[in-house]
């Protein structure tokens, strides 16, 4: 009898501690598989999500690039790559997609941009936040690491900007115009100004996005005419509102507000494990792009450098980059 009540309360212990595991990991997932945040000043962030919860699914930000972008840029290729492994959020930053478009620009500078992810955190009761971002979003991603390193668990960058400004623009400019002739460059200003024309209907504004993204992705990809067929990420389908403003004010603004910004002092110090991703074929220059190794802490940092890629190197080489990245984040 005592046997068997001892058997009888290990058994409701168990279950209740295996309930709590389950609670606390469906608390990390939101409610909804898209929907708003209200973050701290008022503005409204749009989501969205991928993966199921369950005891020991970790949650990832996925932080998109730009910046005046939109999650739509990552999320179909991220989404099946990561598939059921983790739960992860993807958020549009303030200036492009589907959040907050303030009339007052001020409010779209770096400092706010930090502060917003800080406020996601808290918003999704997360503790310490695994950061995956491609592009302009490693420098957002660095930047909050630097601000709240306590906060950060571990951090992928694909494509990433370096860690300073110096004469990247300058160079990747000179690359990747060398991609595109005359007219192939002639070609995305007309289809630009189709996109921008907001007295065009929609059909016409979003078929002049993807003629705009159709030429301009042939120099972001290592290998074109094999790689894009297989791209799902589209860069047209939010709001249009979105994109216009994205164009107009969001890119330049948000990217000048980080001025003639060099982190590697503050990297110094930031003990926070750091997985590189950069394809060999990339426009932006793999020596600056070392220097996000070389300037953090020995041993906190890798490289991982992806033959026949360039800017997307998870859509392009998922051969070599998935395996790396699960072995990465399993890593304690």
């Amino acid at each position: 009898m005592q046997h068997r009540s001892r058997t009888a309360m290990k058994f409701a212990l168990t279950a209740s501690a295996t309930a709590l595991t389950l609670s606390l990991s469906l608390a990390l997932l939101p409610a909804q598989p898209s929907a708003y945040v209200t973050v701290s000043d008022g503005a409204r962030l749009f989501y969205k999500t991928s993966g199921n919860p369950g005891p020991g699914i970790d949650t990832i930000i996925a932080i998109h690039g730009g910046p005046g972008l939109d999650l739509g840029t990552i999320y179909n290729d991220m989404a099946a790559m990561f598939g059921n492994k983790h739960v992860v959020i993807y958020y549009d930053q303030r200036g492009g997609g589907r959040s907050e478009l303030p009339a007052d620009t001020t409010r779209l500078f770096a400092p706010r941009q930090i502060q917003d992810l800080e406020d996601l955190r808290r918003h999704f009761k997360l503790d310490r936040l695994t950061l995956v971002a491609h592009s302009y979003g490693p420098l957002l991603a660095g930047s909050y690491a630097i601000a709240h390193p306590a906060n950060v668990k571990k951090m992928i960058f694909f494509g990433p900007v370096p860690p300073r400004k110096g004469d990247y623009s300058q160079r990747y400019g000179r690359n990747f115009n060398a991609r595109l002739d005359s007219a192939s460059r002639r070609a995305m200003s007309t289809a630009n100004r189709q996109q921008l024309d907001s007295t065009n209907s929609d059909s016409l504004a979003r078929a002049g996005c993807r003629e705009y993204w159709r030429i301009g992705m042939r120099p972001r990809l290592g290998e074109p005419d094999r790689t894009w067929p297989l791209m799902k990420a589209d860069f047209c389908e939010t709001d249009l509102r979105g994109i216009r403003y994205g164009s107009r004010y969001g890119t330049r603004i948000i990217t000048n507000s980080f001025g003639d910004w060099d982190l590697r002092p503050a990297l110094a110090s930031l003990h926070v494990p750091l997985l590189v991703v950069h394809g060999e074929d990339e426009t932006i220059p793999m020596d600056l792009i070392e220097e996000w190794v070389s300037a953090m802490p020995t041993g906190m940092a890798s490289l991982l450098k992806v033959p026949r890629a360039a800017h997307f190197p998870y859509l392009e080489r998922p051969e070599i980059v998935w395996p790396a990245v699960e072995k990465f984040l399993a890593k304690k």
